[in-house]
């Protein structure tokens, strides 16, 4: 029999949890810190990717290091699209603590109230957008204030963009003439309109799933993270998921759960590992050499996203280095705004300048991340703390 065919688990155990949360990204780290409020209930938070060390992550313009970088990106690639002319698309997902929310754009879109609606309507409890919102409320720290629609008690930090250019000002003043209505929160009562988009950034810095909500458990005896830890398979008795099988520096573990396991791998990864598992479609896992424990045809299928058309474009608007904040000329050194274009931070951060040397030269790098722990509070290159 195949080491692929589900049934045959091999490996020690690593241990016994309540709960094992597969997947450390943007509902992962969330997860962990909720379950782990309760000191009684004991966690194992799994993570395929590294840790978040890398100083672009909390950049917020860094986005453009960290993407399509297999160190912290699974790159995927789609396969020939007819309805884009059988193009393929880069399809990023994050493989770092935080996952994909220390990759994106930092746009912070929660969607509209009708899909979630939908959703209840189509027989899923507790999903309608009024039984949501309490929880957007509770997770988010809001700039502008609480109101309604937002809270400003949680870890996740909400800010406005501080950059203004005429471009875009004259942009927003056009779709308003043309009949789009003017909208200066897209996450309050109606989704439709034009404005400036917010952020999960706060004082010019990324604020991930892993910064907002994983940092803080961190500090619990009760939670356990792995990175570098790939998940293989969900192991069942009968219909019942009891603990996962892994992969961690080149051996095969077993985890235990005495609760459950949770699956947080995202839209790609959580239904890759339901199939591994032996669940899914019966024709497809057999036609790749996977035993059907139980048929679930929905599992892979259905799956819908978005699609972004970038239009670029050269203007002759003033930049970010004006004349009145010109540290360039001041300091006679070359400078890269690195923070300023996504976050509209008013401070730039110099890459040709002693301090920041350090951080880009693998020679000096402890010497670095003095530096960098001074102005990213919680950013550290030690290994996270765990209870084993």
């Amino acid at each position: 029999m195949s080491d692929r065919v589900v049934g045959r688990y091999q490996g020690k155990t690593f241990g016994e949890f309540d709960y094992i949360v597969v997947g450390a990204g943007s509902a992962g780290c969330v997860l962990a810190n909720r379950l782990t409020e309760d000191p009684e209930i004991r966690v194992l938070l799994l993570e395929a990717g590294g840790r978040d060390w890398n100083p672009w992550i909390h950049i917020p313009v860094g986005y453009f290091k960290t993407m399509h970088n297999p160190a912290t990106d699974w790159c995927y690639i789609t396969d020939p699209d007819l309805g884009l002319n059988g193009r393929q698309l880069q399809w990023s997902r994050g493989k770092v603590l935080g996952g994909s929310s220390s990759l994106n754009g930092l746009l912070y879109i929660r969607g509209q109230h009708q899909d979630y609606d939908d959703w209840a309507a189509l027989g899923n409890d507790g999903w309608s957008y009024k039984e949501v919102l309490p929880y957007f409320k509770k997770s988010e720290c809001q700039s502008r204030g609480p109101d309604a629609y937002h809270g400003i008690d949680g870890p996740l930090k909400v800010s406005d963009l501080r950059l203004r250019r005429e471009i875009a000002e004259r942009f927003v003043d056009a779709a308003q003439q043309i009949g789009i209505p003017a909208n200066p929160d897209v996450n309050g009562a109606t989704q439709e309109g034009v404005s400036y988009f917010q952020q999960t950034a706060y004082k010019g810095l990324r604020c991930s799933s892993a910064k907002a909500f994983l940092r803080p458990a961190l500090k619990r005896s009760n939670l356990t993270l792995l990175t570098h830890a790939h998940t293989r398979r969900i192991l069942l008795e009968g219909k019942q998921a009891t603990g996962i099988e892994f992969e961690h520096k080149g051996k095969r573990l077993l985890a235990r759960a005495t609760r459950e396991v949770v699956l947080s791998a995202g839209a790609i990864g959580s239904p890759q590992i339901l199939q591994c598992s032996g669940i899914g479609e019966p024709k497809h896992l057999t036609s790749v050499g996977v035993e059907c424990l139980h048929p679930l045809p929905g599992v892979g299928e259905n799956l819908q996203d978005h699609l972004q058309i970038r239009l670029v474009f050269k203007t002759s608007c003033k930049t970010l280095n004006d004349e009145v904040n010109n540290p360039v000329k001041k300091l006679g050194v070359s400078c890269a705004r690195i923070a300023g274009a996504a976050s509209g931070s008013a401070a730039p951060i110099h890459m040709n300048t002693p301090r920041f040397r350090p951080i880009i030269s693998r020679k000096r790098k402890i010497c670095g991340w003095r530096w960098m722990r001074s102005r990213w509070p919680g950013v550290s290159p030690k290994p996270m703390r765990s209870s084993r």
